[in-house]
């Protein structure tokens, strides 16, 4: 924690007690523990011993052994907690940082920050934190309700164990184990919710939202529906079905320059495959508001799922790191065709869409994850040949850098736009905002989850 000067301890006392500050004229251990606790468990904050509720300074005598109090009390919290202490005058300033291992408790509970108070979790809300936090998995719970012998579909082990390189030749709940889709408790097999997902007969009889819709539409508008169509037979076929339903409703053109023809697809396979993987391996299925839903319109494909970002990524390493939220479910399906490469998935959708030369996919994501893209006539998002003609006479040669880039992606950061163009964050932030002064680019929806598109 760096020093604090007099200065901006006055200007903290005098803002008073909030999110990010707490006041405690007396060093009570329980309710240090608490505070402590909730800050961990927020984003952090800082709590000033000395101070009364009012922001009265009262002050006492600070020790080594207080200090070392302290931070025993924080030891103590589940997990352990580190905190650094500063003094000023007589105020000792607890500095706690937001924790990577949440959630935390102390001897009285689980305590979260809201506003000026600390304010303690039931049963139901410490459930909902920890599934936040990743720390309990979906797929990874047990499903009482399915009983092995006549829910499991042997069909569909058989499917599945066709697809990899795994045989057959040791008893099927061995199998099963290996890929940890059951547990042998007590002699008793004992299937997770990844199990039954994946080798149910029916899994509709234990989850609500474990559905594919695919729609088809008419023009570019969600208006006209010329097909529609729902899948609910396992999350392989659910794939294997969807995959051939948007084959079957997007446009094929030939290419005949030799004696044979060549079959060019209205967008690339491996692209609106990805996808479709993509949100069956990180769909949020605690979230039982929606099912994962394909949007085949005339000039693009939209691939949604409930559940946006995990809690543990931030979105301005999206796309550089990957961690599946439903890790047994993505295991297990590495093992097929349909993942090359766990974690891989979105560079490969930029990667083809790059290769057919199309423009590159719209990722948006908020309480859901989408994601978008566009044919060679999509127009939204593709870079009309009227800006390049009159770009030379508007922009700098850095601004010029700047569109290039946005035309490859329409995801770019600040950050990385800097690293590209070779200049500053701040410079780069104002010639964007010069380029939307000059009409030539436009922002879309918010900072983060937003994208950048060229206008005419």
């Amino acid at each position: 924690m760096e020093n604090m000067d007099k200065k901006e301890f006055g200007f903290l006392l005098k803002e008073g007690e909030g999110q990010f500050i707490e006041f405690k004229e007396n060093l009570d251990s329980k309710g240090l523990a608490k505070e402590i606790v909730a800050f961990a468990n927020s984003q952090g904050g800082k709590i000033f011993l000395g101070i009364s509720d009012d922001g009265k300074i009262k002050g006492f005598e600070i020790t080594n052994k207080l200090k070392s109090e302290i931070q025993d009390i924080a030891r103590n919290c589940d997990p352990s907690i580190k905190v650094k202490t500063e003094q000023v005058d007589k105020i000792l300033i607890v500095e706690v940082e937001e924790g990577i291992n949440k959630p935390y408790s102390c001897s009285q509970g689980f305590y979260l920050r809201s506003g000026a108070s600390s304010q303690k979790l039931s049963r139901d809300e410490i459930l909902d934190f920890s599934i936040q936090e990743g720390k309990i998995k979906f797929d990874e719970q047990l499903n009482d309700a399915f009983n092995f012998k006549e829910d499991f579909d042997e069909k569909k082990l058989d499917k599945y164990l066709g697809m990899t390189k795994l045989t057959r030749n040791i008893p099927i709940e061995n199998i099963l184990s290996t890929l940890n889709v059951v547990k042998i408790i007590k002699g008793e097999t004992k299937f997770n919710n990844a199990g039954a997902l994946l080798f149910s007969k029916e899994p509709s009889k234990f989850f609500l939202s474990s559905k594919v819709i695919c729609v088809n539409y008419k023009t570019n508008e969600k208006v006209d529906i010329l097909d529609k169509k729902i899948f609910d037979d396992g999350i392989i076929n659910n794939i294997e079905d969807a995959i051939a339903y948007v084959k079957k409703h997007i446009d094929v053109r030939y290419e005949i320059k030799t004696a044979k023809r060549k079959e060019i697809s209205q967008f690339p396979e491996e692209a609106f495959r990805e996808a479709i993987v993509n949100s069956v391996i990180h769909r949020d299925y605690f979230d039982k508001s929606g099912d994962i839903l394909i949007e085949i319109f005339k000039n693009k494909i939209i691939v949604s799922n409930p559940g946006g970002l995990v809690k543990w990524l931030k979105p301005e390493d999206f796309g550089k790191y990957s961690r599946a939220r439903n890790q047994i479910i993505a295991d297990v399906l590495s093992r097929t065709i349909y993942v090359e490469k766990v974690g891989s998935g979105i560079n490969r959708i930029k990667e083809a869409l790059s290769k057919a030369g199309l423009p590159a996919p719209i990722f948006e994501y908020n309480t859901s994850f989408a994601i978008t893209i566009f044919d060679e006539t999509g127009g939204k998002g593709r870079v009309p040949d009227k800006v390049t003609e009159k770009v030379p006479d508007k922009v700098t040669e850095n601004q010029r850098k700047i569109i290039d880039e946005i035309k490859k992606d329409q995801n770019m950061t600040s950050k990385l736009l800097a690293e590209l163009v070779g200049i500053s964050e701040r410079k780069i932030k104002d010639n964007l905002a010069k380029l939307k002064q000059k009409g030539l680019i436009d922002r879309i929806g918010p900072d983060k989850g937003g994208h950048w598109e060229i206008k005419e």
